[in-house]
């Protein structure tokens, strides 16, 4: 599993701002990282790990996603709740995992007003955000939760596939250590 690394804490806009760490075509890493395993989630939590990304084996996440995320987003989810997670989510987020059997404490939109998801991130309460965005005001709407994930060092996904990615790693974490094995071993 490659990963790349981008350090989107060091750049600033001309107004002075963070830089928005949602990926664009027009973005270049300064490096990338490998993590190999045998197993699909240990390799990818080895990944996030030489990119600087720390994996959560617990707390609380936040959900927001767009409406057509909605129904892939319920078996991840359903995942860490089982594996002890508790969910955070937008009031329609939060409305459509009830509908499905999932526990989510509803919170507002930062453009809601407080108390909202970047106080809670700021207050070390999430420890894992789920953004998914579409249309060019939702990217602007969502952009103070990545940013304020990026500089409390909260991993952040803003994908379905990075979603199951990063769920996979997780579980993996919960159920074993880590462990260090020479390339040669996986190749002899």
């Amino acid at each position: 599993m490659k990963e790349a690394v981008l350090p989107f804490k060091r750049f600033r806009t001309a107004e002075g701002k963070g830089v928005d760490n949602l990926l664009g075509p027009e973005m270049k890493s300064t490096g990338e990282v490998m993590g190999i395993d045998r197993e699909f989630g240990k390799a990818f939590a080895k990944a996030q790990l030489g990119a600087n990304v720390k994996l959560p084996t617990s707390g609380k996440v936040f959900v927001s996603v767009r409406d057509s995320d909605k129904k892939a987003i319920i078996a991840p989810v359903r995942k860490l709740v089982d594996a002890g997670f508790r969910i955070v989510s937008t009031k329609g987020t939060a409305a459509y995992l009830r509908a499905h059997g999932i526990t989510a404490q509803p919170i507002n939109k930062v453009k809601e007003g407080r108390p909202h998801s970047v106080d809670m991130i700021k207050s070390n309460e999430i420890s894992l955000v789920f953004n998914t965005t579409f249309g060019a005001q939702s990217i602007i709407d969502s952009f103070s939760i990545r940013r304020t994930a990026l500089v409390y060092n909260i991993a952040y996904f803003t994908t379905i596939a990075g979603v199951e990615a990063v769920v996979d790693g997780i579980l993996a974490l919960q159920r074993e250590n880590l462990d260090v094995t020479p390339l040669q071993e996986y190749y002899s």
